[in-house]
Order: C-alpha cells, then sequence, then structure tokens
C-alpha cells in the first residue's frame, strides 16, 4: 500500500460528494461492496456500480444535502482508513446534521473493492488494528 492509495480513496470521497457515478464505478471494481453506517432506516451493504448508484438514489431521497469531510486518510498496510464527518440537513425537516464517520477501505488492482463505514473513529481504527 501507500499513498497512491490514499489518493484514491480521497478521490472517492471527492466523487461522492459530487454524486460523479462515472468516477464512483472507475475507482471501484465491478464487485465491490459498500457497508454503509446509515441507510434510510439502517447500515445496509450495496454492490458494484448499481449499489452505489443506488444508495445515492436514496441519499437524495432523504437528504437535501449530504457529504463526507475527510479529515485524516491513512494508509494502514492492506487497507485505508478515513477518519472525517457526515455533514448533512435532512430534506423533509431541514435539521443540520454533523456527526463522526470511519471508513475502512480495501483496494484490489488500484480500485476500490470494499468500504466499511462506521459512525465511530474508534470503531474505524480498531477494524483496521489500531487505536484512538
Amino acid at each position: 500500500m501507500s499513498q497512491e492509495n490514499v489518493d484514491i480513496v480521497e478521490q472517492m470521497v471527492e466523487a461522492f460528494n459530487r454524486r460523479d457515478l462515472d468516477r464512483l464505478e472507475e475507482g471501484s471494481t465491478p464487485d465491490m461492496e459498500w457497508a454503509t453506517a446509515m441507510g434510510a432506516i439502517e447500515a445496509e451493504v450495496f454492490k458494484g456500480p448499481e449499489g452505489a448508484e443506488a444508495y445515492i438514489e436514496r441519499l437524495g431521497d432523504a437528504w437535501e444535502e449530504f457529504r463526507t469531510i475527510a479529515e485524516d486518510v491513512r494508509d494502514v498496510g492492506e487497507q485505508v482508513v478515513m477518519l472525517g464527518r457526515i455533514v448533512g440537513r435532512g430534506k423533509g425537516s431541514g435539521a443540520a446534521v454533523e456527526m463522526p464517520l470511519g471508513q475502512v477501505y480495501d483496494l484490489r488492482d488500484g480500485k476500490v473493492c470494499r468500504i466499511l463505514s462506521y459512525l465511530d473513529h474508534g470503531e474505524a481504527l480498531k477494524a483496521v488494528g489500531l487505536e484512538e
């Protein structure tokens, strides 16, 4: 793993925030699994480009604004961990939301093949064998 993988993850976060489905597909494997920290009701696992599209559609249905702020992206051997936060505003309520987000990215051949999301930085760090 390398700085290159950190750059890939940062680019994927930017593509997510732009809702750039083409870039998300280019940067991920066809069998990518994305385990979200929160869905419309509870966390879900989305698979492949169709899954990413479905997830983004659901976000658009529930949120006026929803983006990831990557504050700390680290190479950790076979994985990359991103610590940051979610910033959003509910579509119906207009309520502002801000919460921690930790994501663990697995990469294969320079592409993201799995994303595991956590609403607690400590849990994300623990998932890659680190402590806060």
